[in-house]
């Protein structure tokens, strides 16, 4: 696990780190969900594998999301709190920059509302549902940067994007260098 970028949001912390989501150390990681919730491959997968059947199980009750919307469960085993499902776009569906920005708006919202300070999440739709690398990186560090501004009171301290490819990181590198924190 290494922290690749930290930057200062007023008192809030916004933070790249290249590694395992299933190894972090906060309250809530975010799965790249499909809609029917089946947790078979990719970073899903992982969780799941790594966490429990319990989380699939909670899925399972949930049954279904739809794209721009997240659900919560439990993180059986995983070090987390909680897992947010979030449900982003699949190219090709239409309209994805839009969903991918409101997939992010329901994740945030969703661990404020559970008073989560820390939420940990993957380049959602960037995988086997195939975002543009970059694309993707931009809406996702603008929109919470968007977030931060627009929500003072959110109880969330530290928002960190957990990446495991050098590719996609690259891209996320490059919308943390353009962050102005002053």
């Amino acid at each position: 696990m290494q922290i690749i970028s930290e930057k200062k949001i007023g008192d809030r912390t916004l933070r790249l780190v290249f590694g395992d989501i299933t190894m972090r150390d906060v309250d809530a990681i975010v799965n790249a969900a499909n809609k029917h919730l089946k947790h078979g491959g990719g970073v899903a997968g992982a969780i799941v594998r790594k966490g429990g059947s319990i989380i699939q199980e909670e899925s399972d009750r949930i049954g279904y999301v739809p794209t721009g919307n997240a659900a919560l469960t439990s993180a059986g085993m995983l070090k987390a709190k909680g897992v947010i499902h979030t449900v982003g776009p699949r190219m090709g569906e239409g309209d994805e920059d839009m969903k991918l920005r409101r997939a992010l708006q329901q994740t945030l919202l969703l661990a404020s509302e559970h008073k989560f300070r820390s939420v940990s999440m993957p380049a959602i739709s960037s995988g086997i549902f195939g975002f543009p690398k970059d694309r993707c990186a931009k809406i996702l560090v603008s929109e919470t940067l968007n977030f931060l501004q627009k929500n003072q009171e959110t109880s969330l301290q530290i928002i960190e994007f957990c990446i495991f490819d050098e590719e996609t990181l690259a891209h996320f590198r490059h919308e943390f260098d353009k962050i102005d924190v002053h």
